[in-house]
């Protein structure tokens, strides 16, 4: 989740209240998906880009690298104007390390993860291959391992933090693990396998994979913050010591573990999923309330279509067509000018270009995979 140190501004944009949820299993009619797609292009490309091609120019290239993977994935040619004024932005951040970031940042590793899940959409032709084999080595370097003088045994093993050497946590690895095998690194790859030591180490789930004293006080299968810098979870912690699961971290340690190769009958996948099918919900990012809500939805999208199935069962047995209901709660939200908000702040999802980013990804995850060729 996006969640910048205190040094970057604040952005000073009033909080919306969101229209209220659709009802529970409301499915979303395909022209309705089609048409929030484009007004929230519209919106973006109208009211969200500045003059110099940015999006929210003060948190850095992170949210502008956002917008443009999310206007191509959701149907925008990568020649459009608005696309190829954004890409064009976000390369002005390019170093000789291979990074895309704002000088000194703190949070590099972060912005060059995006950046380069932003390339991959846009690279027609192979035009940004030199970009993203660059960004790919920067990031496989800004990954803890034993290039520090670590062993597999510690707790920083394998995860990815903000930026430079600061804590590793599940969010920032997950989305290192996404834009790297999005670059063409094989599930197991040296890297990949190193982010799954640490991913596993975010699982309230005891045994081989984590042997830590967080999982034994909640064993519950879900997924927390950080195991790193002596635990942490953005939902708090149990009585007893443990780390509260919540469900945007679940979804992306899900996504991590099926990138990094694991199967539907792996242990760890199969918590996940057990702990997701008792919290599966559109009105709220369990665990977290309305906090992160719209990170919450693209997390959910992207790691139940890399899953692969066309439905998801709840804990009460009852199945779900999840992409139309997905759907259905996001074209619900939309404010009148096309933009998408979160009335809690928190992790800038007051921002309407990011949250509108988030929107449209989620949508994009929503729409029916196209039917395999006979």
């Amino acid at each position: 989740m996006l969640r910048p140190p205190p040094s970057v501004l604040p952005l000073l944009l009033a909080a919306v209240v969101v229209s209220a949820a659709p009802p529970r299993g409301a499915a979303a009619e395909p022209t309705a998906v089609d048409r929030a797609i484009a007004r929230g292009t519209r919106f973006l490309g109208e009211q969200g880009q500045a003059a110099d091609g940015s999006f929210s120019s003060q948190a850095g290239p992170a949210v502008t690298a956002l917008v443009v993977s999310a206007l191509v994935k959701s149907g925008s040619p990568v020649d459009d104007a608005v696309v190829r004024r954004g890409l064009d932005h976000v390369l002005s951040f390019r170093r000789d390390t291979g990074g895309i970031h704002t000088e000194d940042s703190p949070i590099a590793n972060y912005e060059t993860a995006i950046a380069l899940l932003a390339l991959l959409a846009c690279n027609k032709d192979g035009r940004h291959d030199a970009e993203i084999k660059a960004a790919e080595g920067f990031l496989k370097g800004i990954q803890w391992d034993e290039s520090e003088g670590l062993a597999p045994a510690d707790v920083n093993y394998g995860g990815a933090g903000y930026g430079k050497k600061g804590r590793p946590d599940l969010s920032n690895t997950a989305f290192l693990v996404e834009a790297l095998r999005g670059a063409g690194t094989e599930a197991d790859d040296a890297a990949i396998q190193r982010a799954l030591v640490f991913v596993s180490r975010s699982q309230n789930l005891p045994g081989p994979h984590n042997e830590l004293p967080f999982p034994e006080k909640n064993p519950d299968g879900g997924f927390y913050y950080t195991p790193a810098n002596g635990g942490e979870s953005m939902a708090g912690g149990t009585p007893g010591g443990g780390l509260r699961s919540y469900a945007s971290m679940t979804y992306a340690g899900l996504k991590s573990m099926i990138f990094a190769g694991l199967g539907k009958d792996d242990p760890r996948v199969k918590a996940a999923l057990e702990w997701l099918a008792k919290h599966y919900t559109f009105d709220e990012n369990p665990g977290m309330g309305d906090s992160g809500l719209y990170y919450y939805y693209h997390t959910m999208g992207k790691a139940l279509d890399v899953l692969g199935e066309e439905t998801f069962t709840d804990a009460a047995g009852k199945e779900h067509r999840w992409r139309e209901e997905l759907a259905a709660a996001l074209v619900a939200r939309q404010r009148e000018d096309g933009s998408w908000v979160n009335a809690n702040a928190r992790w800038m999802e007051d921002d309407p270009n990011l949250v509108t980013a988030y929107a449209l990804l989620a949508l994009a995850h929503a729409r029916p995979r196209p039917a395999a060729a006979e």
